[in-house]
C-alpha cells in the first residue's frame, strides 16, 4: 500500500495534525508518520474502531480522532487511572493491562472488532507478545495491527536484547515463515496466522501486518497468444 497523504476534513496530512496540536501533549517519533499514513488513510472519514494501548498524556487519541473524522471511535487502554480523565465525544477509555487477557475480552465485548490495534503500551516484551497473541486473531479480517517503539525489542530493561528469545521482533523472524509456509513444500504446515494475513511491513521501531481473505494462489503467464495460469506450485 503506498503512502497517501490525506487525512482529516480540512485536507491535513496526519504529520500536520501532529505539528499544529494545540490541544493534549502528543510524543511520536517523526519517522513514524509515513508508515501510520500508509497503513490508516483508508480508513479516513468510514466508520471504524481504533483500539490505541497506552494513552500517554491523551493527545495521541485526540490526534487520530481529527485525523479519522467523525465517524471513527477511539478506544484507549492504560493501566493508569488518571488516562480516564482523556474522555471525551468519540474516545473512550479502559483501565487496565495490556497483559490481562480477561480484561481485553471485556474490551472487545464492550466495543466489538477494532479495525485498527496500535501497541504503544508498556513496551515491555512479554506483554507486546501476550496481547499480540490475544487480539492479532480478533481484529478485523482487513483490520490493521501495528506494534511501535520496537527498539525496545532490543533494551535489557523491557526484555529485549538482539537474538532474545521471546522478544517481539523474534516472534516476528518466526511469522515471516508462517506468511509463506505454503511454499515450505510441507516442512510448515499452514496456520491461522499464514491464511489470515495478507503482508508484514518492517520499519525502523514498527511492525504493521495487514490482515485480510486469501485468494487461491496462480502463477499467470501472458504473452501475445495466451495467457497461462496454473496453480500453487508445491
Amino acid at each position: 500500500m503506498l503512502y497517501c497523504g490525506c487525512g482529516s476534513e480540512d485536507g491535513l496530512s496526519l504529520w500536520s495534525e501532529f505539528l499544529n496540536n494545540k490541544q493534549r501533549t502528543i510524543h511520536k517519533w517523526k519517522h513514524y508518520f509515513p508508515a501510520y499514513e500508509a497503513h490508516f488513510s483508508r480508513y479516513v472519514n468510514r466508520p471504524m474502531l481504533f483500539l490505541e494501548i497506552g494513552c500517554g498524556r491523551g493527545g495521541s487519541a485526540q490526534m487520530w480522532k481529527r485525523y479519522l473524522g467523525p465517524h471513527a471511535q477511539i478506544v484507549g487502554l492504560d493501566i493508569n487511572p488518571e488516562c480516564k480523565k482523556f474522555e471525551e465525544d468519540q474516545i473512550a477509555i479502559r483501565i487496565g493491562s495490556q497483559a490481562d487477557t480477561v480484561f481485553l475480552q471485556s474490551v472487545l465485548d464492550e466495543f466489538g472488532t477494532p479495525d485498527v490495534v496500535l501497541d504503544d503500551g508498556s513496551h515491555q516484551m512479554a506483554h507486546v507478545v501476550e496481547t499480540f497473541r490475544f487480539l492479532y486473531s480478533k481484529t478485523a479480517k482487513d483490520g490493521v495491527y501495528m506494534v511501535e517503539d520496537l527498539h525496545t525489542a532490543y533494551w535489557d530493561e523491557y526484555g529485549g536484547g538482539v537474538g532474545r528469545e521471546g522478544t517481539f521482533i523474534e516472534l516476528c523472524k518466526g511469522l515471516v515463515d508462517e506468511l509463506n509456509a505454503d511454499w515450505s513444500r510441507e516442512k510448515l504446515p499452514p496456520t491461522e496466522f499464514t491464511r489470515s494475513t495478507l503482508s508484514m511491513h518492517f520499519y525502523d521501531s514498527i511492525v504493521a501486518f495487514e490482515r485480510g481473505r486469501h485468494l487461491e494462489k496462480k502463477d499467470v503467464r501472458v504473452s501475445g497468444r495466451q495467457t497461462l495460469i496454473k496453480g500453487l506450485l508445491k
